[in-house]
């Protein structure tokens, strides 16, 4: 029997809410398992897993998923109170970010390693920059009149586009840490395979987000 217009938006629905409640399990969930792995304290390096992994499956997540019409654990709360937490939530993702490298960065030096010569290190070097560069855009919409020749609707478009390639940028750069050897030697078999799929989980849920916002105000527009 086919299913109606109505049934079907309802399972739609459901979907996205069951996916954002699966998001928000692993935004938390991959970055306590890491802590668990890494034991951070008991070595300088041990702070950067921890660090990358808050910033960008914990802290970032939740920052995107905050404008979650399903999802959004502030949902009963108006537009202003979730920009002004996304904020937060982003410049503690940042400056958790800036730790893990400078941390990485100084380990290295100690132990006469060289900097920035494996594909993990350049592309989670490029998502801090481009973090940096993202918050400070995000400037633009706390104080449109700065930009007096773009709309709000079009800053807003920009800005979540921007993000979104930020954000897939560090579900990378976690992605390719987990193919480092210290991740190798410490998860191993289905373990490792679950591990990955946590960055995959979450990319797909906020593509999805962004891409149905885009849709949304593009309907809006006609």
């Amino acid at each position: 029997m086919a299913l109606t217009a109505e049934t079907e938006s309802r399972l739609y629905r459901s979907l996205r809410a069951a996916a954002g409640a699966a998001a928000h399990l692993v935004a938390l969930g991959f970055p306590t398992a890491v802590a668990v792995l890494a034991r951070p304290g008991s070595s300088l390096f041990s702070w950067h897993p921890l660090l990358m992994a808050l910033a960008f499956s914990l802290l970032m997540t939740e920052a995107l998923l905050i404008f979650s019409p399903e999802t959004s654990l502030l949902r009963s709360f108006s537009r202003k109170v979730k920009v002004r937490v996304h904020w937060a939530l982003q410049l503690l993702a940042l400056l958790c970010a800036l730790l893990g490298l400078g941390i990485i960065t100084y380990n290295k030096h100690l132990n006469g390693k060289a900097h920035f010569v494996t594909w993990h290190g350049l592309t989670g070097l490029l998502t801090v920059l481009y973090a940096s560069g993202q918050c400070t855009g995000g400037l633009f919409l706390l104080y449109p009149k700065l930009m007096k020749n773009w709309t709000l609707a079009k800053l807003k478009l920009y800005h979540a586009t921007s993000g979104l390639v930020g954000y897939l940028l560090g579900c990378a750069s976690l992605m390719l840490g987990m193919c480092s050897l210290w991740f190798t030697t410490t998860v191993t078999s289905v373990s490792w395979y679950l591990a990955m799929l946590c960055p995959l989980l979450t990319s797909l849920v906020i593509m999805n987000q962004v891409s149905n916002a885009y849709l949304y105000r593009k309907r809006s527009q006609h």
